[in-house]
């Protein structure tokens, strides 16, 4: 039987905790849903109370003590409560005082469903800005596996940007690289099932997409993995499930741009607050908008090309 995102996290958790000398602190985790069922009903399992500052402190203290605690902020727009202690101490603690403090940090995304403006955010990018902090954001069981492998190995804090709409998913998603591609997408977190609807939009304009996924955010490495299919398409776009102002979309664009020399440009959500309503969500850009944005980047590009040639 295949195995979910969310069937991956709870198994890896259980190891850690029974065998592993692992903690897992977070608010309410048995009264709702066992944080939709990815967390073990097993020894290690610590609720705490409704205090958003107190957890993250009883985190950092678990873990230079070596318990190597897994803390759950179960909405991600709460990571501005949570922050001070992960950021002014975890982060800073190895170059400062030489002692890791490593803690793995599960945020989780959301968005949709009325959720309204303090449930529905996507954050990852205000971590990135601090040193000494890991940012990934996995979206299949695999690229979950490696990611808490690469926690087990290190010893600074890693946070995971979740989305929840991940949870069920259970296939891997590897990388769509064309001959003669009219543009190259890179997605990261829920835009990565986005993006794929889009791209099958495309094809409909007789539109050839490439499509890279990014699961790691900090570090960031401009591979071949990531710099081959840009040079080969010649124009990109970045689409990430955060907002687009100041964020990992247009972060990760720019470092597109000056490896390359290409035009890349960068696609999140709107600089607006998240209202109840349906319209007025405002979560990871659309399969048409994402459509829309390479469709005028694609004819910018033919018409430009027919300019040179007059």
């Amino acid at each position: 039987m295949e195995r979910t995102v969310a069937d991956t996290i709870r198994e890896l958790t259980r190891k850690h905790l029974e065998k592993g000398n692992g903690l897992l602190l977070s608010q309410a985790v048995s009264a709702v849903g066992w944080i939709s069922n990815t967390v073990p009903n097993c020894q290690g399992v610590v609720d705490l109370p409704i205090a958003d500052v107190a957890g993250p402190g009883i985190a950092v203290g678990a873990a230079i003590v070596g318990r190597r605690p897994i803390f759950v902020i179960r909405f991600q727009d709460f990571v501005f409560l949570n922050a001070s202690p992960l950021v002014m101490y975890a982060a800073k603690s190895k170059d400062i005082f030489g002692v890791g403090v490593p803690i793995l940090i599960r945020a989780l995304a959301d968005e949709g469903h009325g959720l309204g403006p303090v449930h529905s955010g996507c954050f990852h990018s205000i971590f990135m800005h601090m040193p000494g902090m890991r940012v990934c954001a996995p979206m299949t069981p695999g690229e979950y596996e490696e990611a808490w492998e690469v926690f087990l190995a290190n010893d600074e804090p890693m946070f995971l940007s979740e989305h929840r709409r991940s949870f069920k998913c259970k296939s891997e998603m590897p990388d769509i690289v064309l001959d003669n591609a009219d543009i190259t997408i890179f997605a990261i977190s829920l835009a990565r099932f986005n993006v794929l609807e889009a791209v099958e939009m495309l094809k409909d304009d007789g539109i050839k997409c490439n499509v890279v996924h990014i699961m790691w955010l900090k570090p960031f490495t401009l591979s071949s993995k990531l710099l081959e299919p840009l040079e080969c398409s010649g124009r990109g776009l970045v689409v990430d499930s955060g907002f687009e102002i100041a964020g990992a979309s247009q972060s990760i664009a720019y470092e597109l741009m000056i490896a390359t020399g290409l035009p890349v440009k960068a696609a999140g959500r709107y600089d607006r607050s998240t209202g109840v309503a349906q319209h007025l969500e405002n979560g990871t850009p659309t399969p048409l908008r994402i459509a829309e944005i390479v469709k005028d980047m694609v004819q910018n590009r033919k018409m430009a090309a027919k300019h040179h040639e007059r």
